[in-house]
Formats: C-alpha cells, structure tokens, sequence
C-alpha cells in the first residue's frame, strides 16, 4: 500500500478551481467596493480610475468599449468623477470635436494609502512562490482577463438579441 496521497482527479481539481475563484472574485469586488465606499465613490467609478491610472487619458468612447457600459452611462459617470476632482477633460489636440479624459494626480492620491498595504500583502504573497511558479499564475491572470474581457463582449450581444434572463437564472 502506497503511502503517497492520490492526487484529485481533474473534475474535483476544476470543481476547487471554480470555487476558489468565485472566492477570489467576490473577495477582489467586496475590496475594492470598501475602498470606493471609503473614498466616496462608487466601485464603477473606481474601476474606471483604475483603467485611466494604468492606460493613460482615453476618449468616452474608449472607456465605454473597456467597461462595456453604454455612452450615457460614461458622461454621466465622468461628470460625477469630474465634480470631485478625479477627472479632467480635455480637447483631443488632434480632433477638437473629441474629448479626452485624464485621472488628475489628486483623484489617484486619493487611493494611494488604501493600496500601499495590498501591494505588501501581495509581495509578502508572492515570497511563497518560485519564479517559474510566479509565470504561471501571470500567465493564468492574463489569459483569465483575456477571457473576462471576451465574456463582456458576449453580454452586449446577449442584450441585442433578447436573450438574458433573470437574475439568479442559469
């Protein structure tokens, strides 16, 4: 008799995996939900900062394809962003007609202190792990955004032809 456990089989592996991301995910929305909350936004808002922190000033309509939220939703989102200072618009120097949107230093200071301490917690993380097991999980993130970012595309089409259901369906 081996001594050795049996490792899971790909079914109980896939079952833990979804749970485990479910978790992760909830955990991730409820964070960064408290840090908008305790900043005075909203979390769509704070996503949105985040996107402008990392790619830099981006038109309405850029936003609006990133976050999949309808153009309405994004003036709206922008005027209240920009009525509390974390946001500037801006004339697109290479077409006047286009506004572009830039996070303001100030607005980004604003969650400075709130992921400070995430950033160590993920370095102290990170220390558990070899490189060679560090690429994996960013190869995992990336290509697991990657996926995020093509199920949003489908949503929009599953608005278009009338196929979503209730919430808590399927």
């Amino acid at each position: 008799m081996s001594s050795h456990p049996r490792p899971p089989s790909r079914r109980a592996l896939l079952d833990a995996l979804a749970e485990a991301g479910r978790s992760h995910s909830d955990a991730t929305v409820l964070f960064h939900a408290t840090v908008a909350d305790r900043i005075g936004i909203n979390p769509t808002d704070h996503k949105v900062m985040s996107i402008l922190e990392r790619h830099g000033p981006l038109s309405a309509g850029e936003i609006a394809r990133r976050t999949g939220l309808a153009s309405a939703s994004i003036t709206a989102l922008l005027d209240r962003l920009e009525r509390r200072g974390f946001v500037r618009r801006r004339a697109d120097a290479a077409d006047r007609r286009r506004v572009i949107v830039e996070a303001a230093p100030d607005g980004i200071a604003r969650f400075a202190p709130y992921f400070a301490r995430r950033r160590e917690s993920l370095g102290k993380l990170y220390d558990a792990y070899s490189d060679e097991e560090l690429t994996v999980i960013l190869d995992f993130l990336q290509r697991s955004t990657e996926r995020l970012h093509l199920d949003l595309d489908e949503l929009g089409e599953l608005d278009e032809v009338g196929e979503v259901g209730e919430v808590g369906e399927g």
